[in-house]
């Protein structure tokens, strides 16, 4: 195509960007006018122009014409003009086009004409576009081209590859049928290609439905062993490099780790070949190049992966760990890296854990010496794996001489494992309040509060360390410079058991405080507070210093203080050491009691931020080895509790509400993680769920978010500062929902002023089923955010993962109230602080015509409680009081009230006993809100109270619709309140744990329709 060589040049000739868009601008002019001019176009011509546009797309200008002879080339027996045009489609033909029936009909044709060269361009097109029409339109036949005798190698191949396509991306359309046994007795094929592709094929589907595919074990055991076993000359065509066909061997190997180990005469010949891998590697290398090593250790670990995913045979096992022992020192970073990660997971095994720990000394090594972050980091988490009571003191010690010079993306996981490592392996807790304190003085500033409120709970839950706590931490606190974690723990311990070493003079009670109020100007408001709890703590053990401590809770920097709750504290601390008798202060100030023993929050935390496969030990692999099938799914989390760690130096006393605390699993030490859950990364907020937010501001009831796979729905109540919500989560597909897990995140800054306690779902999802999930909440304080709602589940082996803002906003809390006219304009001109008011004009959404209104109200004065009031249609006949005639009436007393009643004529409803029309002419609405209008095309009627009706136009309108925002935003509508009749205004009280807040409303509209509402609180 020399015209297209000539165009191509000259686009490379441009010397600027300009004159290169002017050269395009005039060819796509011609190409266009040749499409449109010339009629009789070979097909030689099309396809050059087609590829000229092709190429243009490629340079990155937009393409709006020529796919219609795009498509035509596809019915070109000519194989350059067919390729061509398949090459267009699969790049530039969206999914959506409304050309994809011509396209799907020519590649019908093509798979139809047996010829493998036009079967091989259509399955390639199909591969490429994905969508879910081609799904639809090519999953029955794709299996059938795989299967057929007749059927090339190279179309085989391409057939199983375009199935693998097409089940990832709509699993639920690829049937499951006759073919699979035929599927799977393509591993014994003589081709290694349709091999290489059957085995890709059959490992995504024997993820989602092993029983169907169990027989794929003893073939792929067989081909893996004939591979294994063979020369590089016997697989010429397949050998790489001197390994014979080294990605088939990583594939079968794949596959084989969605089984258990196999049946004893399949597993001694899948031992053999792991044997022989394992003995390859001892091997000198046949080529020195790095394509040589490259392939032969893919091999070599996925095969060691294997030995780990069966952890059944000991020999291969520690044979597996010294093979990974030898490159822990080569020369390429990769291979170390790789070592370190897989022998973490070695570590877990109860037959190789020993191997492991003998090659320490070059972990540590490592930790010292490399100079890649990313493998000090694997070295971190294979000290982490291999210690035990053995070896913990000396992994400990490392680990803090490290600590000083790590890098600091690492260091706050590093100082999470120091801490978990002390606890759970200490024998003597000397040693490991040594360690916690000497880790705060070297790395404060990354030691998380879940790591000193464990210190507290052991020290105080441990009568034989008490005292040397309270010691040690009274000579850590004479440090010039001490970490505001350390004051933390310091005061709260002393607090406590102070009183353990009062007796010795250089620690005497008055040199105690004296130590503690050195440090109370340095801190942060919050370890203030706990200062201020500890000296009160003081006045009760030691009433020698009691004067001392009254003096500072009567200063001025104390009592008028700017925070109001150091300020509350010294005033209520210091009023109940001058009035409280001394047994008063003993039993209110008395000693913490122990706390229930309960799971540890740091390995929660460590989870949450590395991931449950990171942090598995030798027990947890023990006890999940029996529930251990197909490969181990993913665990469901044990809950998805939004909760936050309550702070021990919010309620030293022990006076506040007990949180509540989800229950620990059975069995398992003292570091248990209830809050396993998942290590994917939280996925952005979904396209237009803000818009849905937005609208449960004023309801809620209603459906959140849905997408082709999943429906949200929400149903909720709130009362005061309370509030439940009913979460529906609905499977749209016939497929499964796996791991189906909900969580609840709240921000830093939202977790102390809404608590929110989720209760769990189940994992599995069926298919066309809902499940529900109940949500209590309490607004502890006023709030501006809103929770994110994160879900995640497999779905045909995909993993899904979709977050929405959970709509819990701070007028939810907001509860009528009535008041009369002077009461609220008196209290609107108090409220008069630029903090309390705020205004804002805003555009109507509807018309807002104020003589209409008017004139569609109508009082009714007089008329008895419970009779209907109507508004009948022009010409009907009817009264504009809303009587019927006797024949039109039939007395049906008990109706629910709010039961709305219609008529093509006019349309009623009643509030109490009365005379209604028939049942078949009802329509039931209880529950309907006070003013919501029973819609009719001629006219409506609703309710404001006892003895009064109005007539309304349907809802749509203005009146009907500010009706309905302001009353479902949360504040009473009030009458006759406002001299002007126009305005709108409402009254409500916000109600947290904390305070009430009022809140004042007017809603005044202009004659330009633009609406002003003023608010006051």
């Amino acid at each position: 195509m020399r015209g297209l060589a000539v165009f191509i040049s000259d686009i490379r000739n441009c010397k600027s960007k300009e004159a290169e868009i002017k050269r395009i601008n005039k060819e796509l002019a011609n190409i266009r006018s040749k499409f449109k001019g010339d009629k009789a176009l070979d097909g030689y011509s099309k396809k050059k122009y087609v590829c000229k546009l092709l190429f243009i797309f490629l340079l990155g200008h937009d393409i709006d014409f020529g796919h219609m002879e795009a498509v035509n080339l596809l019915s070109s027996n000519r194989y350059t003009e067919k390729q061509i045009g398949y090459l267009f489609i699969s790049v530039l033909v969206n999914s959506n086009s409304e050309l994809i029936r011509l396209i799907n009909n020519a590649i019908k044709n093509d798979l139809a004409s047996r010829n493998p060269t036009f079967m091989g361009l259509a399955l390639h097109c199909i591969a490429s576009v994905g969508s879910r029409e081609m799904a639809e339109a090519f999953a029955g036949e794709i299996p059938k081209v795989l299967v057929a005798g007749d059927t090339m190698d190279s179309v085989k191949q391409s057939a199983a590859l375009c199935l693998l396509r097409l089940y990832r991306t709509s699993p639920d359309l690829v049937p499951m049928g006759d073919w699979t046994s035929r599927v799977v007795h393509l591993l014994n094929d003589q081709h290694l290609g349709v091999v290489t592709a059957a085995t890709s094929l059959i490992t995504t589907l024997a993820q989602k439905n092993p029983e169907e595919f169990k027989t794929s074990v003893s073939l792929a055991v067989s081909r893996l062993s004939r591979i294994v076993t063979s020369a590089s000359t016997d697989l010429q065509d397949y050998t790489y490099y001197f390994v014979p066909a080294p990605w088939l061997s990583v594939k079968l190997l794949r596959l084989l780790q969605c089984y258990p180990p196999p049946d004893p005469a399949v597993r001694g010949r899948l031992t053999e070949c792991l044997e022989t891998i394992l003995n390859k590697a001892q091997e000198p290398p046949k080529s020195k190049k790095v394509q040589h090593s490259n392939a032969k250790n893919a091999v070599l670990f996925e095969a060691i992966s294997l030995i780990i995913h069966h952890d059944s045979e000991p020999n291969l096992l520690v044979r597996a760990c010294n093979q990974l022992g030898q490159f822990l020192q080569h020369r390429e970073t990769n291979l170390r890296y790789l070592a370190l990660e897989s022998m973490c997971t070695l570590a877990s095994s109860e037959f190789s854990h020993e191997a492991v720990k003998t090659h320490i000394e070059t972990v540590i090594n490592a930790l010292k010496t490399e100079r890649d972050v990313s493998v000090r980091q694997r070295a971190v988490d294979l000290l982490y794996a291999m210690c035990d009571r053995s070896n913990a003191p000396q992994i400990v010690a490392e680990m803090l001489s490290y600590l000083e010079t790590a890098d600091y993306s690492i260091r706050e996981e590093i100082v999470l494992k120091v801490a978990i490592l002390a606890e759970k392996y200490a024998v003597d807790y000397t040693w490991y309040v040594d360690t916690i304190l000497n880790l705060i003085r070297i790395a404060g500033d990354y030691v998380s509060e879940e790591v000193w409120y464990r210190v507290i709970q052991i020290v105080i839950n441990r009568d034989d360390v008490q005292g040397y706590a309270a010691k040690t931490v009274f000579e850590a606190l004479q440090a010039p410079a001490c970490h505001e974690n350390l004051v933390k723990v310091g005061g709260y311990i002393l607090g406590e058991f102070g009183n353990l070493i009062a007796g010795d003079p250089r620690s005497s009670p008055l040199i105690q405080f004296n130590l503690l109020h050195s440090k109370f100007h340095l801190c942060s408001v919050p370890t203030r507070a706990l200062l201020l709890s500890t000296y009160i703590k003081f006045v009760n053990l030691f009433p020698e210093v009691k004067p001392t401590i009254q003096d500072v809770l009567r200063s001025d920097s104390q009592l008028r203080n700017a925070d109001v709750e150091l300020q509350q504290r010294a005033v209520e601390y210091l009023r109940l050491s001058t009035v409280a008798s001394t047994d008063i202060l003993a039993t209110v100030l008395e000693e913490m009691p122990p706390f229930p023993e309960r799971e540890s929050s740091i390995l929660a935390k460590l989870k949450k931020k590395k991931g449950p496969s990171t942090v598995t030990d030798l027990e947890d692999t023990k006890r999940e080895r029996s529930v251990d099938v197909n490969g181990g799914p993913e665990p469901a989390p044990a809950s998805t509790s939004a909760m936050s760690t309550p702070s021990p130096s919010a309620d030293l006393l022990g006076l506040g509400r007990p949180t509540a605390r989800p229950h620990p699993p059975p069995g398992g030490g003292l570091l248990v993680d209830v809050f396993s859950d998942s290590a994917s990364v939280v996925a952005p907020l979904a396209p237009g769920s803000e818009d849905n937010f937005a609208r449960f501001v004023c309801k809620n009831n209603g459906v959140l978010f849905e997408n082709q796979l999943l429906q949200i729905g929400l149903k909720s109540e709130f009362r005061q500062n309370l509030g439940r919500m009913f979460i529906f989560y609905g499977n749209k597909t016939s497929t499964q929902f796996l791991n189906f897990t909900p969580t609840l995140i709240c921000s830093d800054d939202l977790q102390p002023n809404l608590n929110l306690q989720t209760k769990p779902v189940d994992p599995t999802v069926e298919g066309g089923a809902q499940v529900q999930q109940v949500v209590n909440i309490e607004c502890v304080s006023d709030f501006t955010e809103a929770p994110v709602l994160n879900i995640q589940f497999r779905y045909g082996g995909t993993f899904q993962n979709v977050s929405v803002q959970l709509p819990i906003t701070l007028n939810k809390f907001f509860q009528p109230t009535e008041m009369a006219s002077q009461d609220f304009f008196q209290r609107w001109k108090q409220l008069s602080n630029p903090q309390q008011e705020v205004q804002n004009i805003f555009k109507a959404k509807h018309p807002m015509d104020t003589e209409v209104t008017k004139a569609k109200v109508g009082h009714l004065e007089g008329r008895p409680r419970g009779h209907a009031a109507c508004n009948p249609a022009p010409g009907s006949g009817g009264t504009a009081r809303g009587t019927l005639s006797v024949t039109q009436r039939q007395g049906l007393e008990g109706w629910p009230r709010g039961t709305c009643c219609s008529r093509p004529s006019t349309r009623v409803w009643r509030d109490g006993p009365g005379d209604t029309l028939p049942a078949t002419q009802c329509q039931d609405l209880e529950g309907w809100p006070r003013g919501t209008c029973c819609p009719q095309p001629s006219a409506g009627v609703w309710r404001d109270g006892p003895g009064r009706a109005a007539c309304d136009p349907a809802p749509g309108s203005s009146f009907s619709c500010f009706f309905e925002q302001i009353i479902g935003f949360g504040s009473a509508l009030l009458e006759e309140v406002d001299p002007n009749p126009a305005n709108f205004v409402g009254a409500g009280i916000i109600h947290t744990k904390t305070t009430q807040i009022g809140c004042l409303l007017r809603l005044e509209p202009n004659l330009q329709a633009q609406v002003r509402p003023s608010g006051n609180g």
